[in-house]
């Protein structure tokens, strides 16, 4: 069997974009040269030297992370399917000849935004260029959070406490080896019987786009309730706030009014009594608005499946939000092929 030629090359990938190959489109969509002012902030330390290899072009490892992200990839996965894969190649605009960021490099490209807590600054940024091409938040704000777990990890009943107290064992400190393994920011909680260990990701959903306006990374075990009030986005042209019963208090309620907001939870019930006929059937009417935040979760959740693999809260923080951001540009992309 003989090589590909570029003529093969070119006509492979006709094929796919006549069969709707998503990463072209979104390439089409999103002004990418528009974050490399916020990216190069993290880079400002000159090379020592000339020598070796330059540095990749920061919106190509930018574009790197959006793929991982989109596919629930591993550093090791994102170099081998970028290798391998036509469609990753040309959204990264890449020649088969070119060379290829390897594992290492992808970790510390993601490890040097982290550590400059850039990935809210590129979120909200995207969130300027979703106003600029008309998609403002409208229709009022829904309110929600998810878990969002890390691999569960063997614990005493006396570590776990002392995690929870913002201890860390002795023992994990005389072993620095075993330390680096342990995620002492996560935490476990219990909702409905079941247990998760992690994260939360809370979100403000405008209701009209299903886009996410703001978010927020809390360990699991933090009360929804707890962030409201911090992921509110000002600029949506509605002041209604949709959200579960769990955000229902009279503490929340007078909030809101004193904000400007109208309240759209839902009410439960208390010992004082069930909820009325009435007070259920506004429930109802809330819930079908309140509902779409689910279908945003749920699409979150399907990127990177159910499990994010890092350790401490300002990696799992980098995740989420490059999740966050990533979900917002596949949507912006379905919004634009369907306006």
């Amino acid at each position: 069997m003989g090589q590909i030629g570029l003529f093969d090359r070119e006509n492979r990938l006709t094929e796919l974009s006549e069969m709707g190959d998503p990463l072209e489109i979104i390439n089409k969509v999103i002004k990418w040269k528009s974050f490399r002012p916020i990216i190069d902030k993290a880079f400002r330390k000159e090379r020592k030297s000339n020598a070796g290899r330059p540095p990749y072009e920061y919106v190509l490892m930018f574009k790197i992370l959006v793929l991982q992200t989109m596919y629930g990839l591993s550093d090791e996965q994102t170099q081998f399917q970028i290798i391998d894969r036509l469609t990753f190649k040309r959204f990264l605009g890449l020649l088969d000849e070119d060379r290829i960021p390897d594992q290492k490099t992808i970790w510390l490209f993601r490890e040097t935004l982290a550590q400059a807590g850039l990935i809210k600054k590129l979120f909200d940024l995207f969130g300027r260029l979703l106003n600029e091409a008309g998609y403002t938040a409208q229709k009022g704000q829904i309110i929600d959070a998810s878990f969002v777990e890390v691999p569960r990890q063997r614990n005493s009943h006396d570590e776990n406490e002392q995690i929870k107290n913002g201890e860390t064992p002795d023992d994990w400190e005389k072993h620095p080896e075993k330390l680096r393994q342990k995620d002492i920011d996560a935490r476990w909680t219990k909702k409905n019987d079941e247990i998760f260990f992690g994260y939360k990701n809370h979100a403000s959903v405008d209701a009209k786009h299903k886009l996410i306006r703001e978010y927020a990374t809390t360990s699991a075990e933090v009360h929804d309730s707890q962030v409201l009030e911090t992921i509110l986005d000002p600029e949506n042209t509605n002041a209604d706030v949709y959200a579960d019963s769990a955000y229902s208090s009279e503490k929340i309620e007078k909030r809101l009014d004193y904000l400007w907001y109208r309240s759209r939870i839902n009410k439960k019930g208390n010992r004082s009594g069930p909820l009325t006929d009435i007070q259920q059937e506004q429930n109802r009417k809330k819930s079908k608005v309140r509902a779409r935040v689910e279908h945003v979760f749920a699409q979150i959740e399907a990127m990177y499946g159910g499990v994010i693999r890092c350790i401490g809260r300002l990696r799992a923080a980098t995740k989420i939000g490059l999740l966050n951001l990533v979900y917002n540009m596949k949507r912006f992309a379905y919004l634009e092929c369907h306006a």
